[in-house]
């Protein structure tokens, strides 16, 4: 409310300033016709400016922003991976059943075309992981999240992550896998 009543004095202040203007120009060439023909094409213009600079303009600094938010979204990004998301990577695919398939899949090769990623990509969307469970060591996986928690939940107190939702996805699951890793007295025999 406080900001409305000083876009109204503002507002008023400078409808006050204009008409002291127009009054001078009154005085000094003693001419209502000129003041009002650039009065109405000041006011026809009005709406085109309106458009360039309350939409046009704010629509560029907008988008300026947003493309600011992501770069630095980007470093967050890859601070995650660095501290986190490599070595869950390098380490949980060992259980993968389809491994073979994946690593067929996603093994990078420097003839690879625009057409290969692309592929891998779609594939990537649609894979489902079979894990063994059997062969993994979820006291292992429990310390080293554990010991990421703190890390994890100030990303997660990162308000810009709402802009990347495949990556606050993967931090909610990290995050949840924690969660569910810390509720389980034992980590043997489970379901």
């Amino acid at each position: 409310m406080k900001g409305m009543k000083l876009y109204a004095v503002l507002g008023l202040v400078f409808l006050a300033v204009s008409a002291l203007l127009y009054f001078v120009h009154y005085l000094i060439f003693r001419d209502t016709h000129h003041i009002f023909i650039y009065l109405l094409g000041d006011i026809a213009f009005l709406p085109l400016e309106v458009f360039l600079v309350g939409i046009v303009l704010e629509r560029i600094l907008a988008r300026r922003e947003k493309r600011a938010v992501l770069n630095k979204l980007n470093m967050v990004i890859g601070a995650f991976f660095s501290e986190v998301g490599n070595a869950l990577l390098a380490d949980l695919p060992g259980y993968f059943r389809n491994r073979d398939e994946l690593s067929r899949r996603f093994n990078v090769r420097a003839d690879w075309t625009d057409k290969d990623f692309k592929a891998a990509a779609e594939f990537a969307r649609r894979l489902k992981i079979e894990v063994d469970m059997d062969k993994m060591d979820l006291e292992a996986l429990k310390r080293f999240l554990s010991s990421k928690r703190p890390y994890l939940l100030t990303l997660l107190e990162n308000p810009n992550l709402l802009e990347h939702d495949r990556f606050s996805d993967l931090l909610w699951a990290a995050t949840h896998l924690d969660e569910e890793l810390e509720a389980r007295p034992r980590l043997t025999g489970l379901p």
